[in-house]
C-alpha cells in the first residue's frame, strides 16, 4: 500500500470511528434545548426553533434608552418613557438586549448558574450589537464589568459580567476592573426595590490607582431588575471623577417588580 493510500485509509477509519462515537453519544446523552429542554440536534445550535424565535423577538423589542423598560418609540418624550420621566439616575443612559423572560431568561440563567459559559459568545455578541445600536461605542473610554464579591466569584468560578465585557468590540475602550465589591451582599431575587437599594449601599469602591477621572465608562451587567446595583456603581464612579457612566445589560426585569 502506498503512503498516500495508507493515509486515506487511516483518515477514513478515524472518521468512521468518530461518527460511531458521536452516534453513541447522542443515543446515551441526546441533545436538549438549553431553554425548554426539548430534544434537538447539534445543527440546532443549542436551542429549539421556537426558543430561537423567542430570543430573536426579545432582542428586537423597542426600549427606553434611559431606564431600559420595554416601551413603544411613541411612548418616549425627550428621551424618557412614562415610567422614568420623573426619576433621576446616576448613570447617563442604558443599552440593553431584551426583557428578562421566556427563552432569553433561560439562556442567561444557563450562563450564570449552570456554568454553560459557551453562551457568553452569543449573548456577548447581542450585547455588543445593543451598544452599537445605542450609538455608545465611540463615546466609551473604559468598559467596567459589575464586580462580584470574591466569595461569590470563588464559588461560581467566573464573573459573567466580565465574560460579556470581553465580547464587546469598541474602538477605543479597554476593560478595567478597578471597581470592586467590598461588602458581601445577599442575593436580590426576592427583595423589594427599597431593600435592593439598602442591600448594595456602600458595597462598591474604586481602587486608588484608577484611571477614571474625566473618562466615559460603560458598566456591563447581565440583568437589572430595580437598577439598584447599576445606580450604586455609577455613583461610586462619578464620585471617582468619571465624566459619564452608561450601562449595558443583557436584560431588564422591571416587570417582575409589578
Amino acid at each position: 500500500m502506498q503512503p498516500m493510500e495508507k493515509t486515506s485509509v487511516i483518515r477514513a477509519v478515524r472518521t468512521g470511528g468518530s461518527r460511531w462515537a458521536e452516534g453513541v453519544r447522542h443515543l446515551l446523552w441526546p441533545e436538549s434545548c438549553a431553554a425548554c429542554g426539548a430534544a434537538i440536534t447539534r445543527q440546532d445550535e443549542g436551542l429549539c426553533g421556537p426558543c430561537w424565535q423567542e430570543v430573536s423577538k426579545a432582542a428586537a423589542a423597542d426600549y427606553c434608552r434611559s431606564c431600559g423598560r420595554e416601551v413603544s418609540p411613541f411612548g418616549i418624550v425627550q428621551g424618557r418613557c412614562g415610567f422614568c420621566r420623573d426619576l433621576s439616575f446616576a448613570y447617563d443612559g442604558m443599552a440593553r438586549v431584551g426583557a428578562y423572560e421566556n427563552a432569553f431568561r433561560a439562556l442567561i440563567l444557563s450562563l450564570k448558574f449552570r456554568e454553560q459559559t459557551e453562551w457568553a459568545d452569543y449573548l456577548g455578541s447581542l450585547l455588543n450589537q445593543a451598544v452599537l445600536s445605542a450609538s455608545l461605542a465611540s463615546q466609551i473610554d473604559y468598559v467596567v464589568p459589575v464586580p462580584l464579591h470574591w466569595r461569590r466569584r470563588l464559588s461560581r468560578g467566573f464573573n459573567q459580567s466580565h465574560l460579556l465585557a470581553k465580547k464587546l468590540s469598541l474602538p477605543h475602550a479597554t476593560i478595567r476592573t478597578d471597581i470592586v465589591r467590598v461588602r458581601y451582599t445577599q442575593q436580590q431575587w426576592d427583595l423589594t426595590p427599597a431593600q435592593r437599594r439598602r442591600n448594595v449601599k456602600g458595597a462598591f469602591a474604586v481602587r486608588k490607582a484608577h484611571p477614571f477621572r474625566g473618562k466615559n465608562i460603560l458598566l456591563v451587567d447581565d440583568i437589572t431588575t430595580s437598577g439598584a446595583t447599576l445606580e450604586e456603581c455609577a455613583k461610586v464612579l462619578k464620585e471617582a471623577g468619571a465624566a459619564k457612566v452608561f450601562a449595558a445589560v443583557l436584560a431588564t426585569a422591571y416587570h417582575e417588580l409589578a
